[in-house]
C-alpha cells in the first residue's frame, strides 16, 4: 500500500490585500484601546468575529480574508529567509 500526502492549496486573497486589510483592523482595534496582537490571535484561533471591533468596519474587513491562507502567509512569512 502506497502512503500518499494529500496536499493543502488555497487561493483567495493576494498577500498585499491580506496585509493591508490586518494593517487596517490593527489600526482600528489600537484607537479603540484593545491589544491588536492579542485580538487578532483570539480571531484567528476561534473564528469568533467578536474578537474583532466594528470600529472602521474592521470586523467586516477581517471576515473577507480566509483564515487558512492568512495562516499560511503568516508562517511562510515567518519561515522564509
Amino acid at each position: 500500500m502506497q502512503d500518499k500526502t494529500l496536499t493543502f492549496s488555497l487561493g483567495g486573497n493576494s498577500e498585499s490585500e491580506m496585509k493591508n486589510t490586518l494593517i487596517l483592523v490593527y489600526d482600528a482595534l489600537r484607537e479603540k484601546g484593545y491589544n491588536p496582537i492579542n485580538q487578532i490571535v483570539g480571531y484567528i484561533l476561534s473564528e469568533d468575529p467578536t474578537y474583532i471591533t466594528t470600529h472602521h468596519n474592521a470586523r467586516s474587513l477581517i471576515r473577507k480574508i480566509d483564515r487558512d491562507e492568512l495562516l499560511r502567509t503568516l508562517l511562510k512569512s515567518y519561515l522564509d529567509d
